[in-house]
């Protein structure tokens, strides 16, 4: 055997550590207990076992479990244990029970209750006197809540969490004991049931096949794929929406661990506190933790000799605002661990020269201080992702009981201080004004806000703050809130470190873990005021979500204001009731150009329609047929492809269905078929590479995904990509009429093949030329574009490192091509990180070329990005509409 790892399942580490240490060094050791097996004892005798369970030990090489098994489990389990209360918390997106596991000892269980209430007052400490928290900290318990199997094709972590519960609920030794006296441990075990079934399904049905341990040809989760923990902030996906009941509001734990793998020929375990650089504004003591945390996991993982646990490296601590990196301003320590992976339940075997470093604070695989006793290389099973994530779990809930008086003090004086600190800040509040371009995302954002737990006021009337009036039904977020650090990031400008920490040595920047802001207000567009003194004005605490509908006068013709996003959605039900909808092309009577005008339907119905959208509908006073267009129902279709499926294709198809537009999705099959005017009037190409379109080889020197580039390990009937026939039939299809649509880097495909005369500027470009790792860039607007209908003349896009800029190539007919918007002349960025921006002034965000009877839409951003980008819905909606002939 290659390496210097010990068998864990013998559990003779155990033994030696057990014999040959002293008893404090054991007792800290006792994750033990957890890899080597703990026999069930006493009361819990009639516990099954995983064993007895499922027919095999855990993380055995080429076994896994369907969910619905896992969930018995789990149900006998609760059975046969006065341990644990299982409670259901939600469904999945497919309907699957959505599961938290409550363990603590019976007496904390009855209590339940409350010691929730207990917690929530150290959360938020205002108004709470000392006395009560000091008796709090006394008598309360620690919180810790811990997830596992998010990314599906990571799915040690679902195997990790069946062991470690029954281990909880059946040892009995003085350490758990300890542990269940003092703690309240909530374990999520899949925060992503769907894709749970689905790699299960794929892998079981080619295990013992060529393709055993091959990629899953689409995402595993029905919209989102790994972009599931992206969605944190936002909150659109019910799996979001469940976990973010325990986290945010109902318990608001003092630790919070969510258990990842990461890629096979890194350290074998990432494990806290996280690389530099950190995102400011946090309580110190959250970082702290988080070190302190991970120390205990390091020491707990090296005692036990498992190698290759790494802290302070590979991930650093301003990442996107997914659940682990957004709970620290909850005044969480919110923490990862990222162990290797393996051929998902099939073996690696890594030779010792593949481990060669390279990621953040790891340059090679040699010991260093934050990973003394590296793996040297060999069979990596998934086994030992499991043994790894038992010490790493119970790490977590041992050091809590042994501390759980310092952690309850710290989660009050973390909230207190920052209660303090937003008091004191340069910014006292932000105001969110009652007149917005759009006031129903304005609503829609306050309402994301209330998912956080952020205070959220609201004025009853008017008032006037620092020189600017703001009417009646304004909302006032103060920063003198336990969670103004959160607040500071979702409202305020946000300017990622361009700094030590974000360059190597030669000057290259480091790419953010995803993205350089995850600013709310802007993504929306929605616009907040930052204040320099306290509204001193009445107010009036928002008690929960706003669900308001809309109005509808009296009258058989109403208008619908095009500003709104809603009222895309408002069009689409009408439209598919028989209405007659119309666009407003020019300013007439008390229409704006890109007002909607609805006659043939009955009020009954437009008064559904309001109150399904929120929309009003107010009478059409004086527009003429001659200064507005009929719409009809688009027949659109988008691109879906296998290859690992596209993000950014779920997210879009998951937009379209809320606001009710019908899309068919077309496989390469579809597309090669040809004469697709007939069936289409839109074709979306959501955001992808040329290769993973057509199947082509990437150009030479293309870094290539695991997941798409290993095609000998997917069946040949999922290797897809379109090839020539589908771009022809593409070509074709736009040349009769038809409309392309393209986000992002698919640009390059009809910019490539169909040979517009459109230029990429940013094609190319070393990171030291240009970069713009997930920020907002200003951006004018041609508002008199049918293809911008309702947009401001000012607006910010979301430019990630797939997205394009673009430059018109002189040619006979440049009156071909329009440009739709342009990137601001000067301070372009808004927040995030920007290099370069020179190269981008005044150039092209967005454009229209003619091609033939049809034309091309290039949207060098995506402006439905992961359904956050509210500010540039409208951009997409008015491009799937069809546009006037004349007027323009």
């Amino acid at each position: 055997m290659v390496g210097n790892r010990m068998s864990a399942g013998s559990g003779s580490w155990a033994a030696r550590l057990l014999a040959g240490t002293s008893r404090s060094i054991a007792i800290a050791l006792a994750a033990s207990a957890l890899i080597a097996g703990a026999v069930p004892a006493g009361a819990q005798a009639q516990v099954p076992t995983p064993e007895s369970w499922f027919g095999h030990r855990m993380g055995s090489d080429r076994k896994l479990e369907p969910y619905a098994k896992m969930v018995a489990y789990y149900q006998r389990l609760a059975a046969t244990s006065d341990r644990i209360k299982l409670v259901e918390i939600g469904k999945s997106t497919e309907g699957r029970p959505y599961l938290a596991l409550f363990i603590s000892a019976p007496e904390n269980l009855v209590r339940l209750d409350e010691y929730r209430a207990m917690n929530a007052k150290l959360a938020d400490p205002r108004g709470v006197a000392q006395e009560e928290l000091d008796q709090i900290v006394r008598n309360g318990k620690a919180v810790i809540v811990q997830s596992y199997d998010l990314h599906s094709s990571e799915i040690g972590s679902s195997l990790t969490a069946v062991e470690f519960t029954h281990a909880m609920v059946t040892r009995t030794d003085p350490e758990m004991m300890n542990v269940l006296a003092n703690v309240i441990t909530i374990i999520m075990p899949s925060l992503n049931p769907d894709g749970h079934d689905m790699v299960h399904d794929w892998y079981m049905k080619y295990v013992g096949t060529p393709y055993e341990g091959g990629p899953m040809p689409w995402m595993y989760q029905k919209y989102v794929g790994h972009d599931n923990n992206r969605d944190a902030f936002m909150l659109n996906m019910a799996e979001s929406q469940n976990i973010a009941k325990i986290l945010y509001r109902e318990w608001v734990p003092q630790a919070y661990m969510d258990h990842h793998q990461m890629g096979q020929y890194t350290p074998r375990i990432s494990i806290p506190p996280y690389a530099d650089p950190i995102r400011p504004g946090a309580d110190p003591l959250v970082w702290r933790e988080m070190t302190w945390f991970g120390s205990h996991m390091a020491y707990n993982l090296d005692a036990a000799r498992l190698p290759g646990g790494i802290g302070s490296a590979i991930y650093s601590g301003w990442g996107h605002f997914g659940f682990h990196w957004i709970t620290p301003f909850h005044n969480i320590a919110g923490m990862l661990g990222e162990s290797a992976s393996a051929n998902i339940a099939s073996p690696l075997y890594v030779h010792p020269d593949q481990l060669q470093g390279g990621q953040r604070n790891v340059p090679d695989n040699r010991p260093q201080m934050n990973m003394p006793d590296p793996w040297l290389g060999g069979w990596w099973r998934p086994r030992d992702i499991v043994d790894q994530q038992l010490v790493t779990s119970w790490s977590i809930v041992d050091l809590a009981a042994k501390n759980r008086q310092l952690l309850l003090r710290n989660m009050y004086f973390k909230a207190k201080r920052q209660v303090q600190r937003g008091a004191e800040a340069e910014v006292k509040a932000y105001v969110i004004g009652a007149e917005q371009h759009d006031p129903l995302t304005a609503r829609k954002m306050v309402n994301a806000l209330l998912l956080q737990k952020v205070d959220v006021f609201q004025s009853p009337e008017g008032f006037t703050q620092e020189g600017k009036a703001y009417a009646a039904g304004s909302y006032v977020v103060p920063m003198n809130q336990p969670n103004q650090g959160l607040v500071r990031y979702l409202l305020g400008r946000t300017l990622f470190p361009d700094d030590g920490y974000a360059r190597t040595k030669d000057g290259a920047p480091i790419r953010p873990y995803d993205m350089g802001t995850d600013t709310m207000t802007e993504f929306m567009g929605v616009k907040s005021d930052p204040l320099s003194q306290p509204v001193t004005a009445r107010l009036v605490g928002v008690s929960g979500p706003a669900v308001v509908p809309g109005t509808v006068a009296d009258g058989s013709s109403w208008r619908l204001d095009g500003r709104l996003n809603d009222s895309f959605h408002a069009a689409n039900l009408l439209l598919k009731s028989g209405a007659t909808v119309k666009r407003v092309t020019a300013a007439a009577g008390n229409a704006r150009a890109g007002d909607f005008i609805v006659s043939g339907v009955s009020s009954t119905a437009v008064q559904g329609v309001a109150a399904t959208t929120g929309v009003s509908f107010a009478v059409a006073e004086n527009v003429t047929d001659g200064a507005s267009y009929a719409l009809a129902k688009p027949r659109v279709a988008m691109l879906k492809r296998y290859r690992g499926g596209n993000i950014d294709e779920g997210w879009t198809r998951f937009l379209l269905e809320q606001y009710d537009f019908t899309y068919t999705s077309v496989m390469d099959a579809d597309l090669k078929v040809g004469n697709l005017i007939k069936k289409y009037d839109v074709i979306v190409l959501p955001s992808d590479s040329v290769s993973n379109m057509t199947g082509e080889a990437p150009p030479s020197g293309t870094p290539i995904r695991w997941e798409a580039g290993n095609l000998e390990s997917t069946p040949p009937e999922y290797r897809s990509g379109f090839g020539e026939a589908g771009t022809k039939a593409l070509e074709e299809f736009v040349r009769a009429g038809g409309r392309l649509i393209t986000f992002g880097q698919a640009g390059d495909l009809p910019i490539q093949k169909f040979k517009l005369p459109v230029k990429n500027v940013v094609a190319g470009k070393t990171g030291k030329e240009f970069w713009s790792p997930g920020s907002t860039l200003w951006m004018a607007v041609d508002a008199k574009n049918p293809l911008a209908f309702g947009m401001p003349d000012k607006a910010l896009a979301i430019f990630t490192a797939d997205c394009q800029v673009y430059e018109v190539t002189p040619q006979m007919h440049n009156e071909r091509v329009q440009v739709v918007a342009r990137y601001a002349d000067q301070d372009v960025l808004q927040s995030g990180w920007l290099v370069g921006d020179d190269l981008i002034k005044g150039k092209a965000a967005m454009l229209s070329a003619s091609l033939g009877k049809g034309e091309v839409i290039l949207i060098g951003f995506r402006p439905q990005h992961r359904a956050q980008a509210h500010g540039t819905y409208k951009l997409l909606f008015d491009a799937l509409y069809n546009k006037p002939t004349f007027g323009l």
